[in-house]
């Protein structure tokens, strides 16, 4: 029986008088992949930064693990620990080297032990094919690996849900082929809870068990992953489909 592990209901959203969000609702349960696809400025990225607490809505109600999330600076704080993100723009400390940057908010946020973060870590490090970097800074790394990087930091928190926000948007295509392949592991052999925003469409309708279709800040469609990419409900995501070559 499928486990309810996040569930938005009614989220609105606004930047001074400009409505970001209209009336978000979903659920998702645990291992599923939700993934959000539409147009440049359709929300996508406002709503996952809404979903760990980066940006502040105006309305509506998000549960994780069947409790109301009170959003609070204080109880965000504690939910990111189960609700890991992955950006585009990597966000690595570039004065800590690969290890300080993976062992840092285990260490001081869940107070774990150097010893057993360290050990994970390494294992996490060679399941990317990055284990010989562990001494190496961000600026001797190269886009790809760098998100490799804030992949494994992520992971090393043990989230419940990992984010990820258009990780593959400034790569290259060998490099993007890699950060795929990442990601469906971690779908296919882990059964990761995620969601992501992304513009790889092959990828999109390999991965994902829902597709939330996303324009002007409005879900357009709500549809199991298959049936969005082979018999889309609106003509808008079919024309989107069309547009990216799918």
């Amino acid at each position: 029986m499928a486990e309810e592990i996040l569930k938005v209901e009614h989220l609105n959203q606004f930047y001074g008088d400009w409505q970001a969000l209209h009336d978000i609702n979903f659920t998702l349960n645990r291992g599923e992949v939700l993934t959000l696809l539409g147009p440049s400025g359709s929300g996508k990225s406002t709503l996952l930064r809404c979903l760990n607490g980066l940006e502040n809505y105006k309305s509506g109600t998000i549960y994780f693990e069947g409790k109301k999330v009170d959003p609070t600076e204080k109880n965000w704080q504690n939910i990111r620990q189960k609700i890991g993100m992955v950006f585009q723009s990597y966000d690595l400390f570039p004065n800590l080297t690969v290890m300080e940057n993976i062992l840092l908010a285990p260490r001081k946020v869940q107070k774990r032990s150097e010893v057993d973060v360290k050990q994970e870590a390494t294992k996490l490090l060679k399941r990317v094919g990055l284990e010989k970097y562990v001494n190496a800074y961000p600026r001797e790394l190269s886009g790809g690996q760098k998100q490799r990087i804030a992949i494994v930091r992520a992971l090393a928190m043990h989230p419940e849900i990992m984010l990820f926000d258009e990780v593959t948007a400034s790569l290259d295509p060998e490099m993007v082929r890699g950060i795929l392949k990442i990601m469906s592991d971690l779908s296919e052999k882990d059964h990761m809870t995620m969601i992501i925003v992304t513009h790889e469409m092959s990828f999109a309708a390999k991965i994902a068990d829902q597709v939330l279709f996303l324009e002007d800040g409005k879900i357009l469609e709500d549809t199991p992953g298959k049936e969005f990419f082979t018999k889309p409900k609106t003509k808008r995501a079919q024309e989107f489909l069309d547009s990216m070559n799918f």
